[in-house]
C-alpha cells in the first residue's frame, strides 16, 4: 500500500449514513434481445484455493479486532487476514509490537490477531520486516508462530511494495539496506527464505513483483541490465513458493461518475497483466510458480455500489487467472474526503469497513458497517468455496460479466455482474459438459441500495433478469447421474519434446483405473477444440499455429463415454521454426508503466543478401500500439504492426542482422509478440 496510513481516530462515531445511498430512480424496462451467456464445464480454469477471499488487516487500526469483524470475516468467508498491514510491514518488529516511525494501536499485537484469526476461521498471511529488519528477526517470527505457539501460519511474505524504496525515484516503502537495487532485494530474499525455512521447512513464501501497467514496472534503473520482475524473478524462483503482485486501478484518475465506467470495465485488463506475468514467470523461472494479488481495491467510487461490482469481478477474474488468493486492501481505512460519486456518497475510504469517523461535518456510517466491497466479496461464498472448480464463460453482453463454478457436489454456480446502473438485461443461458436439473436454481443477488444479500429459489436454469447495477449468483443443480472419473492431474507443456521441431508434449499424471482414454482440449473463447487423444499420459502435439497461444485441458474418457472434469490448465506458446530463413528478437529496454521502448532485431539467415523487406507482426493486446519509430517507417492498424526499413537497413547482408526501435505505449500489459513474419515468411523468435 502505496498512500497515506490512518493515525489514531479522533472522529466521533456517526449515527447514520449522509445523504441518501440510492436516489429514486426508474430502472429501465428490461432490453427485448437476452443476453447469451455460454458456460463450458469442460474448460477448466483451476480450482479454488483454501485462501482464495482475503483481506488486510493493519496494526494502527485500533478495531482490527473488534468482536464483530470476526464475525463479518465469517459472514462473508473470509479465508486469509493479511498482518500487519501494507507499508507498515517494513517498520513493524513483532517482538516489541513497534513501528519506529509510525503508530501502532493498542490490542494489535500478533497473538490477537491471531485470535480473531481463528474465530473467523480463516489463517493468516504474515509479512516479514525486510525493509527495517533481518533476517533472523522473520526466522524468530515463525518460531514462536509455529512451535512456541503452534498456530500453523503457512503464508509468508518478505515485504511490501520494496521497488518503492526509493531505487527508482519515488519513496513510499522503509528500506534501510544500503543498496536497494532490485538486485540487492533478490539476493537478500535468499537470506529470509533460508533463516525462515530452517526454522519451519513447511512454510511458503512468496516475493515481491510488479504489475504490467504500474509505475515502476519496466523501469530499468542506470547500470542494471533489466527492470525489477526480470532482475527478481530468475534469482528467487529457484527457492521461493509464490509471487505477489498488487492492483490500485484509477491511482492517477479523477474520482467521477464518468471514471467509474472505466473501473467497471477494467478486470478484463487485470487477466492481461496477469497473464503476461505468468509468461515471465514462466520464462525466466522455467517453471509455474503461483501468484497471489495481496493487495487490491478500487481508487474509484470506493465506497459505492460500483465498488461492490468491480469487487466480485476482480476477485474471480484473477483467482481464474492463476492468482490463489485475492486480498482486500483494507478492512479499516480513513475517511479522506465526502463527495457524491455515481449518484451516491462516497468517503474515499478504502476499507470495506466503516471506521465510523467524521470530518466537514459528515460521518461514514457506524463502525464496521459494510460497505458494498464487502458485500461484493461476501457472495461469492455462495458460488464458490475451496476445492470448486472455475470454468469458463462468456457473455454477448460487455456490460454484463459473467464467471462460472463446477461445485465440488456437481452442481454448477453462475455469477453475473450487470454493470449498466439504469438497465435490466434478461439473459439466457448455455451449457456445455453439464446437464442441469429440473430444480429450480438457488439465487442469491446483491442490489444499489441494499445493506444485504436477497435469496430466492424460482424459475429455471435457462432464464433470468439482471437488475440493474447488481451481481446475481444462480446455483444450478445437476441432473441424476453416475459420478465421473477423476480429473486428470495438472498437465505440463515441454516444447521440441522427442526431438520433434515445432512440437509440444503434454504430459500429466493419471486420472485412474477408470479412464480408458484421455483427451486434450484447446480453449478457444467459450468453445473447445479436441486436438488429439490418447491412453498414454502424455500426448505430442504437432501441426500448431507458430506463436499462437494454446490454454489446453486434459479430460478422462470412461469405456461407458462419460467424461471427467477437466484437468487444470495449461497455457503455452506454440514454438516459431527453429530453421527459419530470418530470426527476430524482440526485446522491451526500458518502461514507464504506460509506456516502454523497444528493440528489434532481424537476422538474415539466408544465403544472399536480402533487400526490399518488411517485418510485420501483431500485438498480442489490444492496449499495446507504436507512438514513433525509429531506423524505418511504422505503420499500425489494431494491433498490427508493419515496418518498411530505412535507407540505411535497407539490405540485410546474409548472416548480418539490423535493429530498429520504437516508443510504444501501453494500456496495463504489454506483453512481447510472438511470431514475426519478414516478406511475409514466419521467422524464427529468439
Amino acid at each position: 500500500m502505496r498512500r497515506a496510513l490512518a493515525l489514531p481516530l479522533a472522529a466521533a462515531l456517526a449515527a447514520s449514513l449522509l445523504g441518501a445511498a440510492d436516489p429514486a430512480r426508474s430502472p429501465a424496462p428490461p432490453r427485448g434481445d437476452a443476453v447469451e451467456i455460454t458456460v463450458n464445464a469442460h474448460a477448466g480454469l483451476g480450482t479454488l484455493h483454501e485462501a482464495a477471499y482475503g483481506a488486510n488487516a493493519a496494526v494502527w487500526d485500533p478495531h482490527m479486532n473488534d468482536p464483530e469483524v470476526a464475525r463479518l470475516y465469517k459472514r462473508a468467508r473470509i479465508a486469509a487476514v493479511r498482518y500487519p498491514g501494507g507499508s507498515y510491514a517494513d517498520l513493524y518488529h513483532w517482538g516489541t509490537h513497534t513501528a519506529p516511525g509510525g503508530y501502532v494501536a493498542p490490542g494489535t499485537e500478533f497473538d490477537t490477531f491471531m485470535g480473531t484469526v481463528r474465530k473467523a476461521g480463516a489463517q493468516a498471511i504474515v509479512i516479514a520486516n525486510y525493509g527495517t529488519g533481518t533476517p533472523e528477526e522473520a526466522a524468530g517470527w515463525v518460531r514462536y508462530a509455529n512451535v512456541t505457539k503452534k498456530y500453523g501460519v503457512k503464508l509468508w511474505e518478505i515485504g511490501n511494495e520494496l521497488y518503492g524504496n526509493g531505487y527508482y525515484g519515488a519513496t513510499w516503502e522503509a528500506d534501510d539496506h544500503p543498496d536497494k537495487s532490485p538486485a540487492a532485494y533478490a539476493r537478500n530474499t535468499l537470506e529470509f527464505v533460508r533463516a525462515m525455512k530452517a526454522v519451519d521447512p513447511t512454510i511458503e513464501i512468496g516475493a515481491v513483483l510488479t504489475i504490467p501497467g504500474s509505475w515502476p514496472d519496466g523501469v530499468v534503473a542506470a547500470g542494471d541490465a533489466a527492470g525489477w520482475n526480470h532482475t527478481v524473478i530468475p534469482v528467487v524462483a529457484p527457492e521461493i513458493d509464490f509471487f505477489t503482485v498488487h492492483w490500485y486501478p484509477g491511482t492517477s484518475i479523477p474520482d467521477t461518475t464518468g471514471d467509474v465506467v472505466g473501473l467497471l470495465a477494467s478486470p478484463p485488463g487485470l487477466a492481461e497483466m496477469l497473464a503476461q506475468v505468468r509468461a515471465d514467470v514462466a520464462a525466466l523461472a522455467g517453471r509455474d510458480v503461483p501468484l497471489a494479488l495481496t493487495e487490491v481495491a478500487s481508487n474509484i467510487g470506493r465506497n459505492t455500489h460500483a465498488a461492490g461490482l468491480f469487487a466480485a469481478d476482480t476477485y474471480l477474474t484473477a483467482l481464474e487467472n492463476g492468482v490463489f488468493t485475492v486480498d482486500w486492501f483494507d478492512t479499516h481505512n480513513a475517511l479522506e474526503k465526502v463527495s457524491m460519486i455515481d449518484g451516491e456518497t462516497d468517503y474515499q475510504d478504502i476499507g470495506f469497513l466503516s471506521l465510523g469517523q467524521c470530518a466537514d461535518g459528515a460521518c461514514e456510517p457506524p463502525l464496521n458497517t459494510p460497505f458494498p466491497a464487502y458485500h461484493g466479496i461476501e457472495i461469492l461464498h455462495t458460488a464458490a468455496g475451496p476445492g470448486d472448480d472455475l470454468v469458463r464463460a462468456g457473455s454477448s453482453q460487455p456490460k454484463v460479466a459473467v464467471h462460472a463454478v463446477r461445485q465440488a457436489d456437481g452442481d454448477l454456480a453462475v455469477v453475473m455482474i450487470n454493470k449498466d446502473p439504469s438497465t435490466s438485461y434478461p439473459v439466457r443461458l448455455r451449457y456445455t459438459g453439464f446437464t442441469p436439473s429440473g430444480r429450480s436454481p438457488v439465487t442469491y443477488t446483491f442490489t444499489r441500495g441494499a445493506t444485504g444479500l436477497a435469496r430466492a429459489e424460482q424459475g429455471d436454469p435457462y432464464t433470468r433478469a439482471l437488475p440493474p447495477y447488481s451481481v446475481t449468483t444462480m446455483t444450478v443443480r445437476a441432473a441424476k447421474g453416475p459420478k465421473p472419473a477423476p480429473a486428470p492431474g495438472t498437465p505440463t507443456a515441454r516444447r521440441d519434446a522427442g526431438g520433434v521441431p515445432g512440437a509440444v508434449t503434454v504430459s500429466w499424471p493419471s486420472a485412474g483405473p477408470r479412464a480408458d482414454r484421455y483427451e486434450v482440449y484447446r480453449q478457444t473463447g467459450t468453445d473447445t477444440v479436441l486436438l488429439g487423444t490418447t491412453r498414454g499420459t502424455s500426448l505430442t502435439l504437432r501441426g500448431l499455429e507458430p506463436g499462437a497461444s494454446y490454454t489446453v485441458n486434459v479430460l478422462a474418457r470412461e469405456r461407458s463415454g462419460r467424461l471427467s472434469r477437466p484437468s487444470a490448465p495449461v497455457t503455452f506458446t506454440a514454438p516459431t521454426p527453429p530453421d527459419g530463413t530470418c530470426a527476430v528478437r524482440y526485446r522491451v529496454t526500458q518502461g514507464w508503466g504506460r509506456g516502454f521502448t523497444a528493440e528489434v532485431t532481424v537476422t538474415n539467415r539466408g544465403t544472399a543478401d536480402l533487400t526490399d523487406w518488411a517485418l510485420t507482426f501483431r500485438f498480442p493486446v489490444a492496449g499495446e500500439r507504436v507512438s514513433s519509430g525509429q531506423g524505418g517507417t511504422w505503420t499500425s492498424e489494431g494491433q498490427d504492426v508493419r515496418v518498411v526499413p530505412g535507407e540505411q537497413a535497407r539490405t540485410i547482408p546474409a548472416g548480418g542482422s539490423v535493429t530498429l526501435g520504437f516508443v510504444g505505449a501501453n494500456d496495463g500489459a504489454y506483453p512481447s509478440p510472438t511470431v514475426f513474419r519478414l516478406n511475409g515468411t514466419v521467422c524464427s523468435t529468439l
